[in-house]
């Protein structure tokens, strides 16, 4: 297993969105979980697959400038109207890195979308920082995120409201309420969606996975991209094909 590249790239993914990581790899998410985040992060499970080590989260750098000047081309030419870091790793992890990094691209004519479970908090003057860019941030939560983590998140999108557009983004599940814990959730759940600027991600997961197998979620076969994968669907029409015939763009519309 190996380290991920300290390089900076732009790459387009299978569902056609464009990342810039500012790091890859996460170990805040992976320090009490070794399957990570809902006992199944997909990132985690494909750098597995690769052989990368995903516990462990590296900064990622321009060379110099040649090749800064050659990312932010590349930005301007991609056929999305925004670039995302967040994919493999959280940009929290070390948020003067992804500051400076947003900064020195800033004259994109792209918006940035920046996705984090906000492991460690802005500070005052960062979030100043992140005001005077074209900056949309999701906050990943769930209703399995325990109480204490929930609470922190949900905090940490509602300031960032009087910085930059702040979009809660819901990994949302269909809860079995037979069963009581599940019961639970789903309540939570609901109360989730009372918010403004939401996103609906339905979880994806293994047919082994440790709440699938206790019976908190319901899981169903769907083709995703050409392939069958495991969904616990909350809300039937959510869309989870490719990006480009998204409408919501992670929250640009």
């Amino acid at each position: 297993m190996q380290n991920f590249a300290n390089k900076i790239t732009l790459v387009k993914n299978s569902r056609g969105v464009y990342d810039l990581d500012t790091s890859k790899g996460c170990y805040s998410g992976m320090l009490n979980n070794t399957k990570g985040c809902y006992c199944d992060c997909y990132a985690a499970r494909y750098s597995r697959k690769y052989g990368y080590v995903f516990n462990n989260t590296v900064l990622r750098h321009f060379e110099n400038e040649k090749h800064k000047e050659k990312i932010i081309r590349q930005i301007n030419k991609i056929d999305m109207p925004f670039i995302r870091l967040g994919v493999t790793g959280d940009p929290s992890e070390n948020w003067k890195h992804t500051i400076k990094i947003c900064n020195e691209i800033s004259i994109v004519n792209k918006t940035i979308v920046i996705i984090t479970k906000h492991w460690h908090l802005l500070t005052l003057s960062q979030l100043k920082d992140l005001s005077k860019l074209n900056i949309i941030i999701n906050t990943s939560v769930s209703a399995l995120d325990n109480e204490l983590i929930l609470n922190h998140r949900i905090s940490q999108y509602n300031t960032l409201k009087n910085y930059c557009k702040s979009v809660i983004r819901i990994i949302s599940c269909d809860f079995n309420t037979k069963n009581k814990l599940g019961r639970k959730l789903s309540y939570v759940q609901s109360k989730l969606f009372e918010n403004e600027n939401v996103l609906d991600t339905a979880l994806r997961v293994y047919n082994k996975n440790e709440y699938v197998l206790s019976g908190l979620i319901n899981i169903e076969q769907i083709k995703f991209l050409g392939k069958k994968c495991n969904f616990s669907m909350y809300n039937k029409n959510t869309y989870i094909g490719e990006c480009s015939k998204c409408l919501e763009m992670c929250g640009m519309n």
